[in-house]
């Protein structure tokens, strides 16, 4: 009996073949140029079409063509009075959805919510977005000075409370691979020699939050802690960010308490472990 042709693997469902090809016969020039122009305005809204073309070496045509598309998909808006664009409703509306992904953000609302009233500070919650934390909620204080991270904001981790939080956790290559890249200082105060802000971190794991004083904005402070997964990975950080005139030095140990315990109230929720 003749043996049976071996099968192939089979591939995952919505897989194309050339699945793991992402060389740039597929990819589409045109989308990709569209997407470069789409991110570069959500960075830094409120432009003229000119000034949008120069900064960003394309033709004005290109990239009218481009603004136009996504203003009939509502991801774009043109202010006619003062002419210039800005981001527009849609693009919030597709960002919420990548929220309600997780049950992390739903799970982490009351949470925060507690964690603003014990403390009086805006709470946040943010995950690693490669060697970057991105915010993805929030819950702001009664206070008229406070702290304003919203959904969406990037910050580098090396000159972010949460960032330093996770980065403690980290698994030793990739934490070596992360401090080799050039860490950008952006206040005197700002950990950018990697022997540093590796003492730093030893400091964190120890006592179990970390603190960003005015490392990344001066006058403010920030105290976070992770919450870690099923797998006792760290996932995500929470933190409590204040004026120094209100989180002072004093102030670091409790904050770090209330912190520590909110942390560890979402790490059960989803099922986590540390």
């Amino acid at each position: 009996m003749a043996d049976s042709p071996k099968s192939e693997p089979r591939r995952a469902r919505g897989r194309p073949r050339d699945w793991d090809d992402k060389t740039a016969q597929n990819t589409i020039k045109s989308l990709d140029r569209a997407m470069e122009v789409f991110e570069y305005l959500s960075e830094d809204q409120g432009k003229a079409l000119s000034t949008l073309a120069d900064e960003m070496g394309q033709s004005p045509a290109t990239v009218y063509r481009i603004l136009v598309t996504l203003e009939g998909r509502g991801l774009v808006e043109f202010d006619a009075a003062a002419q210039v664009w800005h981001i527009g409703a849609r693009a919030f509306v597709i960002g919420a959805r990548f929220l309600r992904r997780s049950s992390l953000v739903e799970r982490a609302r009351p949470i925060l919510r507690d964690l603003m009233e014990a403390t009086g500070e805006t709470a946040n919650i943010a995950v690693a977005q490669g060697d970057m934390v991105l915010f993805v909620s929030q819950v702001e204080t009664h206070e008229t000075i406070r702290a304003f991270f919203p959904p969406g904001t990037l910050s580098p981790m090396h000159a972010s409370g949460i960032g330093k939080a996770l980065l403690a956790q980290m698994e030793e290559a990739r934490l070596t691979r992360t401090l080799a890249a050039p860490m950008e200082q952006f206040t005197p105060r700002t950990l950018v020699d990697p022997g540093a802000l590796r003492a730093d971190l030893a400091l964190i794991r120890t006592r179990g939050y970390a603190i960003d004083g005015e490392e990344k904005n001066l006058g403010m402070r920030c105290i976070a802690a992770p919450v870690f997964d099923v797998n006792q990975e760290a996932v995500a950080g929470i933190s409590v960010s204040g004026p120094i005139s209100r989180v002072g030095p004093d102030d670091v140990t409790s904050l770090g308490a209330y912190v520590i315990t909110a942390a560890q109230r979402l790490t059960q929720a989803i099922g986590g472990a540390a």
